[in-house]
């Protein structure tokens, strides 16, 4: 074997780097995105042995088998390693070496690992061992063998040794066959006729077909030029009849072959072994993907040439005219270098992958489909429809196409086209065929059809039955089929059934035990069943599988918050940080960290929360009311009123904050007339409102306006019959009334006259749903934030999604059970109030 200079590594690694420099700017494309991106395989906290149940994709073997991109470089490195270990097998005295056969034997094994057609190196040994390490010709190996048929002479000893180690080999390759094949459970892949369309042809456009790919596959190797990154679907059109031109080229391939194994095989110069080892390396790796034997799920791949270009590359260097080697070196050179480097620049994006291919093809509906997703990710809805709507007239069939037809027309917000879309695509899905497995006729993918019709018409409240029986079909015919549990389950919280909707979550663990998303999903449904603390075990397990899953942990640490108990609180803080780490934007996150710092009396901590959320979302009511109630309850009255008119200035409505202003304008501002504008703003909004009604009668005694407090007072205990206080106030109001009356003195309110009064307190200041109390801000009832949605599912094939409320206005519910230390806290607070209360007595009642 030559040895391999340093000017020639670094001449050949300084033209790599030239031709693949550019493609470090090019992102993850095409298939990249399943099998990088959203391999759960590659995650941290992924067991290491699932790498070997899992293919490429981080799926179960047993469930669909294809490998790409890196996979066939490694296997091809392990491969050549593989092969050169092998060719130290053989000592000085013709011995037998076995250290590198072991070695091969376990590089064997590592090569199949990464991709199946690294087994294929076991032939090529043979093809060695036979032909150049014993230096057999084919009728050499013919005489030999009848020689020993006919009994004259034994195996000749160099016979023996070879015959031992191709045993070896043999078996090693055998077991590892027995392996792959329990793996994948004794099935082979299932592919559609929109994978491979020969595959699923009748005779002989079947065969025609495929021995039509090898030389297809031959002129990719000569002339690189048109280059696709998918030749499924309508890339090659079948050969259907032998009058098919396109025979002649096959014909002509497999006489090229035929004459150069011949010639390979009848002389043994060192000639006629680099060519049978030239042709070994070609034909040998490229027997698994060939289709001949069995089908594979692509028509042509480049990828699949790497091993066979390296038979290719030694063919074109034995046979070139050493006189203008070097100029023919330097022609081939150049021109692949410039169109790797071209190449490349189709790789940055799929959007330029995809659009490069149709140029190539345009036949395939795969690729209209492929830019079409690309579009759609830029949410370019109208450009992406063309292209889809393109891929179903070039393939009519296409369920695919239809899908995402009908689900581009969805985000447009047309529903009519979009359900009509999904109508046709389920129109073309196969029809049931009694004891026959459904899945093996059908792509899973094409199921989600059911899924986002059903997705799209439960919309409609009066649909929702229709879409659980589009789900429940989907689960007829594929009882496995995960995503139809998970969607069922949303839509059966939707109908209020939570007790099916817990089983529909379950039966979905049970197919995947290790998805966080679906233990959130079943801890929203315990939320709904009143059962918080099944419901934060389950955020808990969500969470064990993926510590940084942003609504397990936002709604887990929420769920604690209102749990009341205080143990909860470092946890529930810590899982707020964590959150507001993943989405730093949401300004939900740092109000909740801002409540939590109120609940533990921390006012400058929760006030930079509070003030946090605000810049995030300007208008933030929650966050804007409980930064004034802060405030207010730190005896701060006066900054609390321009966060105030803030909250106003969005929210005009908001009632409590209208209260509370009113409060610090009468009681520390001494504003009348402002204080008197926001309970009359209360009242023209809800006439009904007691609180505001109350404290719009003591404006009016401030005022000394006794006969309007008389009567308003009287509109309120109307209003509010059982409010004893109100009673009290009236006869109170009544008895100065009487007072001044037998004094002669007038009722009219004297221009100059103060009188210092403070707005009623109501004692149940902590009930929700309940008017607040104005007294000094204190009791006014924080608002709480909404718990955030569970994550609504959508299959189009690609891929879901998960949506979210965000809207922290309104209370959310509350457990029952309060803390010893809450209960000592509504003591005070009802203690303050009755304390307020007979203050105002004593203002109302005095002169």
């Amino acid at each position: 074997m030559a040895a391999v200079t340093w000017k020639e590594i670094l001449l050949l690694t300084g033209l790599v780097v030239c031709c693949y420099w550019n493609s470090l700017s090019c992102g993850f494309v095409f298939d990249d995105v399943s099998a990088i991106l959203d391999n759960k395989d590659l995650r941290p906290s992924t067991p290491l042995q699932n790498l070997f149940l899992n293919d490429f994709w981080g799926t179960p073997m047993s469930e669909v088998t294809g490998v790409v991109g890196r996979a066939e470089l490694l296997s091809s490195i392990f491969l050549l390693a593989a092969f050169l270990a092998y060719t130290k097998s053989k000592g000085p005295d013709h011995s037998i070496v076995w250290t590198p056969i072991a070695a091969t034997v376990i590089l064997v094994a590592v090569a199949t690992l990464c991709k199946e057609q690294g087994i294929t190196v076991v032939g090529i040994c043979c093809v060695y061992e036979v032909f150049v390490a014993q230096g057999f010709t084919l009728p050499m190996l013919m005489d030999t063998m009848v020689q020993v048929f006919r009994g004259k002479d034994g195996f000749p000893c160099t016979v023996l040794r070879t015959l031992l180690k191709l045993i070896v080999l043999v078996i090693s390759t055998l077991l590892l066959v027995i392996v792959r094949v329990q793996v994948i459970q004794s099935q082979l892949p299932v592919f559609t006729r929109f994978d491979n369309p020969a595959a699923v042809s009748s005779t002989p456009t079947r065969q025609l077909t495929f021995n039509y790919l090898l030389p297809v596959n031959a002129w990719l190797l000569l002339n690189p030029s048109e280059l696709c990154c998918d030749w499924t679907m309508g890339t090659i059109p079948l050969v259907e009849t032998l009058l098919d031109f396109r025979n002649l080229a096959t014909l002509a391939f497999y006489s090229l072959l035929g004459v150069l194994t011949y010639h390979s095989l009848q002389h043994g110069h060192i000639s006629a072994k680099a060519v049978i080892m030239a042709l070994s390396l070609i034909v040998l790796p490229f027997i698994p993907a060939s289709n001949l034997f069995f089908p594979v799920g692509f028509v042509v791949a480049e990828r699949v040439l790497y091993v066979p270009s390296m038979g290719y590359c030694v063919l074109v260097a034995h046979g070139k005219l050493k006189k203008i080697s070097w100029l023919l070196m330097g022609v081939l050179l150049t021109t692949h270098a410039v169109k790797t480097f071209s190449r490349n620049w189709d790789w940055e994006s799929e959007y330029t992958l995809f659009t490069s291919a149709i140029k190539v093809n345009k036949n395939n509906a795969k690729l209209w489909n492929n830019v079409g997703h690309a579009l759609e990710n830029q949410h370019n809805y109208e450009s992406a429809l063309k292209y889809f709507l393109q891929a179903t007239r070039v393939q009519p069939d296409d369920i695919g196409a239809h899908m995402n037809v009908g689900r581009t027309y969805k985000n447009l917000n047309r529903s009519r086209e979009a359900e009509d879309s999904y109508l046709i695509a389920k129109s073309l899905m196969p029809q049931i065929i009694p004891g026959k497995k459904y899945a093996t006729r059908v792509a899973p993918n094409h199921l989600n059809v059911y899924i986002n019709l059903a997705n799209l018409i439960r919309a409609n409240e009066s649909r929702l039955e229709e879409a659980d029986q589009l789900y429940r079909q989907a689960i007829s015919m594929r009882p496995d089929f995960k995503q139809a549990y998970i969607s069922r389950g949303e839509l059966l919280l939707k109908m209020n059934k939570p007790i099916e909707a817990r089983d529909a979550y379950l039966r979905a663990l049970e197919l995947d035990h290790n998805n966080a998303d679906l233990w959130y999903n079943l801890a929203i449904v315990n939320i709904e069943m009143k059962d918080p603390s099944e419901a934060l075990r389950n955020f808990n397990r969500a969470l064990e599988l993926n510590p940084r899953h942003k609504l397990a942990l936002f709604n887990s640490a929420l769920l604690m918050q209102e749990s009341g108990d205080s143990k909860f609180r470092p946890e529930a803080n810590r899982r707020f940080l964590v959150y507001v780490e993943e989405e730093p934007d949401d300004a939900n996150g740092y109000f909740n960290l801002g409540m939590l710092a109120m609940d533990a009396n921390e006012n400058e901590v929760a006030e930079r929360w509070m003030r946090q959320a605000i810049r995030l979302q300007a208008g933030f009511r929650s966050a804007l009311f409980n930064l004034a109630l802060l405030y207010s309850q730190s005896h701060r009255e006066i900054d609390a009123l321009p966060v105030l008119d803030e909250l106003l200035h969005h929210h005009p409505e908001h009632v409590k904050g209208l209260i509370l202003k009113g409060d610090i304008l009468m009681n520390h501002k001494k504003d009348t007339i402002g204080a008197k504008a926001c309970f009359q703003r209360i009242l023209h909004m809800d006439p009904t409102n007691v609180q505001g009604k109350h404290n719009l009668c003591v404006v009016y005694f401030e005022e000394r306006d006794l006969p309007r407090a008389e009567r308003c007072l009287q509109e309120a205990l109307a209003m509010a019959p059982h409010e004893e206080y109100i009673r009290r106030h009236l006869n109170i109001v009544r008895g100065k009334i009487a007072a001044i009356s037998a004094a002669g003195q007038p009722l009219a309110p004297a221009e100059d006259a103060t009188v210092t009064g403070k707005t009623k307190k109501k004692e149940e200041e902590e009930e929700e749903g309940r008017p607040t109390s104005s007294g000094a801000g204190e009791g006014a009832g924080k608002e709480k934030n909404v718990r955030k949605s569970s994550p609504a599912e959508s299959f189009d094939g690609r891929g879901t999604s998960q949506s979210k409320e965000l809207e922290g206005s309104q209370p959310d519910k509350r457990t029952k059970t309060k803390s010893t230390k809450e209960i000592k806290d509504i003591e005070k607070k009802r203690a303050a109030a009755l304390k307020r209360l007979e203050e105002i007595e004593r203002i109302l009642s005095g002169d």
